[in-house]
């Protein structure tokens, strides 16, 4: 990869955190001042280590710096798409078996963990667009569809299909009220739903 080529990709970054954070207002700042952001970059290394079999102890190494500095973990052998952000970032564990779409956005406290100790694909997968909200967990190789939305501090361990709102331990999904524009920005649909945030 070119450096130009990296230069976008973290130019891409920045704009799809500055666009999911109101209280920033400048890409520097966001490049300063976002543990979830750098979470990400230190990720991309990471994972590009992790993808040479002679780096795998260096990605180790790059993800154990990142979670000490940013207080987010993530394995540098997750697969994780374009425009990722974590706002706040403190708590949130991604395992080295998950795989994450485009445009996701986790709050603090997310767990996208295992519930096997085989080695097996044991973590989940995340659609496009999807929204999960503080303190979720998510757990096994379950799929979670595209513009899902979970709320905080749900617990989901059965696949959640795509379009659905999912909220409760066990969380339980149920699909936007008709009358709604199927492609809404699923950002904005958590502000329609005072569930996803108990």
């Amino acid at each position: 990869m070119t450096i130009r080529a990296l230069l976008a990709w973290a130019r891409e970054d920045l704009d799809a955190a500055i666009a999911r954070d109101p209280a920033t207002t400048s890409r520097l700042e966001m490049a300063l001042a976002s543990p979830g952001l750098h979470a990400v970059w230190a990720h991309r290394l990471a994972h590009w280590l992790w993808r040479q079999r002679s780096g795998r102890l260096a990605a180790r190494l790059v993800s154990q710096l990142a979670r000490t500095l940013t207080g987010v973990e993530i394995h540098p052998g997750a697969v994780i798409g374009r425009r990722f952000f974590i706002d706040h970032g403190m708590g949130v564990v991604i395992g080295e078996t998950a795989e994450i779409g485009d445009d996701v956005m986790l709050y603090h406290g997310v767990t996208l963990g295992g519930r096997s100790m085989k080695r097996v694909k044991r973590h989940p997968t995340v659609g496009n667009n999807v929204v999960i909200g503080a303190g979720a967990r998510i757990l096994g190789p379950v799929f979670i569809g595209d513009d899902v939305q979970i709320g905080a501090n749900s617990v989901v361990v059965k696949d959640i299909p795509a379009g659905a709102v999912a909220t409760g331990i066990p969380a339980t999904f149920r699909f936007p009220q008709r009358g709604q524009e199927p492609r809404e920005d699923p950002y904005e649909l958590m502000f329609k739903d005072p569930a996803l945030w108990i």
